[in-house]
């Protein structure tokens, strides 16, 4: 079972357990506690991305190794806190720090997409910044004979979105460096500050009769063909039709 189908706090519990497991562990494996520590804490990182909520990942992130530290249970010299710090940078890059960081897409949240904008079999859908996949697993569910491609910029997501979702394209790359011409959907999660620089992007590249979809937020400057309700917090799921000018823009 996923980690967001599972009530608060379990997914914290259940991850705080399996850390101190992995701690134990790695110290019969190295004898090490400061690698036992890394790679614990690692785990927490890496499942932080499974639950929706700025403060829920920061919890399962950082409560195993703060917990280990404070308590006394492991001493670490003092550069061991740029570990944190160096782990974010893995995460993400400086370079993608001006989009969004990892938003899970929702369960439910492209149920309804495919029957607002529909596409034939074999056409190309893109999820520009795929993170760890929950957007290509929504994708599939839309349009199961489409052929998906994910892409993130951040090398360990990137990896693990592979892993996961072995049915689609996934590379490490840069959303805006990427030509989206050749997709009939781009689908974004992005920030409101992104909106108008894909609508640009989108009105350069795509053609016309191509869709671009982003959940949560409404991009400037263009008439959506659909608004559909997503689930909460995001609320809605903004469709725009490329029109034969790049774009429908609005009055």
């Amino acid at each position: 079972m996923p980690l967001p189908a599972l009530p608060w706090p379990l997914p914290a519990l259940l991850t705080w357990g399996a850390a101190w497991w992995l701690y134990q562990a790695a110290l019969g494996w190295w004898g090490s506690p400061l690698l036992a520590l890394l790679l614990a804490s690692g785990l927490g990182w890496v499942a932080s991305g499974l639950v929706a909520g700025w403060w829920r990942r920061w919890l399962l992130a950082l409560g195993f190794p703060l917990a280990l530290v404070l308590t006394g249970t492991v001493a670490v010299p003092a550069w061991a806190w740029l570990l944190p710090l160096g782990l974010l940078l893995a995460l993400y890059p400086l370079q993608a720090w001006r989009d969004a960081p990892l938003f899970p897409t929702p369960a439910g949240a492209l149920d309804a997409l495919a029957q607002h904008a529909p596409l034939p079999a074999g056409a190309w859908v893109l999820d520009a910044g795929c993170g760890l996949g929950h957007g290509l697993l929504a994708l599939r569910a839309a349009y199961p004979q489409a052929q998906l491609w994910g892409v993130e910029r951040s090398r360990p997501l990137a990896l693990l979105c592979r892993l996961r979702c072995r049915f689609a394209r996934v590379d490490r790359g840069d959303i805006w460096r990427l030509d989206w011409g050749g997709c009939q959907l781009v689908y974004l999660f992005q920030r409101p500050e992104s909106m108008a620089r894909a609508a640009a992007k989108a009105q350069r590249e795509m053609a016309p009769g191509t869709w671009l979809v982003s959940l949560a937020f409404e991009v400037p400057g263009l008439s959506p063909s659909a608004c559909l309700p997503a689930p909460a917090p995001q609320g809605a799921l903004w469709l725009y039709r490329i029109g034969p000018a790049g774009g429908q823009v609005k009055a």
